[in-house]
């Protein structure tokens, strides 16, 4: 047991937040995310029964966001034909990231279905959540302190 893990960050997910280095990507997968597969060049974190919300809360506790580049946060936008599905974890994931980060939404980008999906094959790990809402999905990219 160590003090200040929060209880959601397993001993493996801590693992790569420790290897990873700046600039290094970490996907946040909902349970419709093809996690597995994304993971095919990387590392596959389980967090079974664990919201995508409480993972990033928890993750950005402990690892910094990069300051380099405009965007660290992206945030999987909708397709057009799904335009009209509410997306109300979006605001959940802006709250949090505005509670570790003094840049708040400045640091948030959207980013098509499609791009998600080619930017997450480069990621150091993909971590595969209990997320049920849709468009639940987030990368984030490594920073310095």
């Amino acid at each position: 047991m160590l003090n200040g893990i929060p209880n959601c960050i397993s001993p493996e997910l801590l693992k790569v937040l420790a290897e990873m280095g700046h600039g290094d990507t970490l996907v946040i997968g909902d349970a419709f995310y093809p996690s597995a597969s994304s993971a095919r060049h990387s590392m596959l974190v389980r967090a079974d029964g664990v919201r995508a919300t409480d993972i990033l809360d928890a993750v950005l506790q402990l690892m910094p966001l990069d300051r380099s580049i405009e965007h660290p946060v992206l945030i999987m936008d909708k397709q057009a034909c799904d335009k009209e599905i509410p997306t109300p974890i979006w605001d959940e994931y802006r709250a949090i990231v505005k509670n570790h980060t003094d840049r708040g939404d400045a640091c948030i980008g959207m980013i098509d279905r499609f791009d998600f999906y080619k930017e997450a094959e480069h990621a150091y790990a993909v971590v595969a959540t209990g997320e049920t809402s849709l468009y639940g999905c987030v990368i984030l990219q490594k920073g310095t302190l």
